[in-house]
């Protein structure tokens, strides 16, 4: 959906406050505790990655309402087109909720960490790719010729933003061959 501005940009503030709060938790905490929030923070990020692949690839690309929102910001890469934050700060509380009655705080802190702290790299990424430039040969410069693939070639391909990993071990990725060199 196209969102205002201050809607657009509230992702930069509002995550890196959670995350602020879910590291937090750690004060004053058992090195046990210490070594399960981190272990879980791993699994988050990891998880984060695929859970990135799999939403767009199947929900943004085939599910009917966020099909025709993910169709406004093909149509428009740099508008501001997304998701509001109130919504997936609302599925991160979710999460941490049922892991906190399942598995404890540091499991829920530590893997909400890690899928939030996964979620705000992706929404700068993404932001990146369309709005900045990049010097040629630059790892932004690489993730902005990838991507553009997944914008303008028919063939649905490419859809980790973040990450390659999954289009590559799920067979979706595209390959441009590597920029013409001058003599």
């Amino acid at each position: 959906m196209f969102l205002s501005k201050a809607g657009y940009y509230a992702d930069f503030v509002v995550f890196p406050l959670l995350l602020l709060l879910l590291g937090a938790v750690l004060w004053g905490a058992t090195p046990r505790q210490e070594l399960v929030w981190a272990s879980a923070c791993a699994v988050g990020m990891a998880g984060y990655s695929l859970l990135e692949y799999c939403l767009h690839r199947f929900v943004l690309h085939h599910v009917p309402p966020f099909r025709r929102m993910h169709d406004l910001h093909h149509a428009s890469p740099t508008a501001m087109v997304g998701t509001p934050t109130y919504f997936t700060s609302a599925f991160a509380g979710a999460v941490f909720l049922a892991l906190y009655w399942t598995a404890g705080w540091a499991v829920a802190a530590g893997l909400t960490f890690g899928l939030v702290l996964g979620y705000l790299w992706y929404g700068l990424v993404h932001h990146a790719v369309h709005h900045w430039s990049a010097r040629k040969g630059s790892y932004l410069y690489q993730l902005k010729r990838r991507h553009s693939q997944h914008h303008h070639v028919p063939q649905p391909c490419n859809f980790g933003v973040t990450t390659a990993l999954w289009d590559r071990l799920l067979g979706t990725e595209r390959r441009r061959p590597p920029a013409a060199r001058s003599a």
